[in-house]
């Protein structure tokens, strides 16, 4: 489904995130052994989060990023933020979040209003970088900072094939088995496959106006955690 754009696109995703919304974060733990959760410490150590400070999780899903906020930072003030009411449902059996129904590509919140945005495997679902880019840009404060934990298309290497067969056959199974929809995992190879590769993304925050671009590849390279300043 990755060749579909515009509205498609985003309705494709939408109902897709809202069929495996229950199963979403034990396949998480499943698929990257449980590293998924370091990342997500590592991508809020990398906010540097001060006391009172606002966080956008935009594309939430269930709230992870936000709750490992306020777990780093419990003076910081956090919103999740996801266009998919169900992951927003099924988060809420974690405990309380500030939560808010958003499209990463009009955000519902004035300009200059966060120190923090940031994202977990929202980037390569979006129907239009440029513009989603733009806008964690005009909701961050100036000296703001974005992170971005999302896949990248990995490099040539001998374990190719195995991750091929991980990301083709493997992940598709466990999809069908727990979240009873292999067609969910079959769209994650096949956009992470699709989408920019790390290089390529720091590149074009970088042509959106952030500066001190950086990122950190994690899991034999089909992990990035990308992070920058306004």
């Amino acid at each position: 489904m990755t060749h579909l754009t515009g509205n498609e696109r985003a309705q494709y995703v939408q109902n897709m995130f809202g069929r495996i919304a229950q199963r979403y974060d034990l396949m998480n733990r499943i698929m990257t052994g449980g590293q998924d959760i370091a990342w997500r410490r590592e991508s809020i150590g990398l906010a540097k989060l001060a006391p009172g400070a606002r966080l956008l999780d935009l594309g939430a899903g269930t709230g992870d990023l936000a709750r490992e906020a306020l777990k780093q930072q419990p003076a910081a003030f956090a919103v999740a933020a996801d266009f998919t009411v169900k992951m927003m449902l099924a988060g809420q059996k974690y405990g309380p979040l500030n939560w808010s129904a958003a499209d990463a590509l009009c955000v519902p919140f004035p300009d200059e209003t966060f120190d923090v945005v940031v994202s977990g495997y929202l980037m390569r679902n979006v129907s239009n970088l440029p513009l989603a880019l733009s806008e964690q840009r005009r909701v961050l404060k100036p000296g703001g900072r974005i992170i971005i934990l999302d896949t990248t298309r990995p490099k040539r290497n001998l374990l190719s094939p195995f991750i091929w067969l991980h990301m083709h056959v493997i992940i598709p199974i466990l999809g069908n088995i727990i979240a009873g929809a292999s067609d969910a995992y079959t769209y994650l190879p096949d956009s992470t496959e699709n989408f920019l590769n790390a290089e390529d993304l720091a590149a074009r925050m970088k042509d959106a106006g952030f500066k001190n671009i950086s990122f950190r590849r994690k899991m034999f390279g089909t992990m990035a955690i990308h992070y920058g300043e306004k």
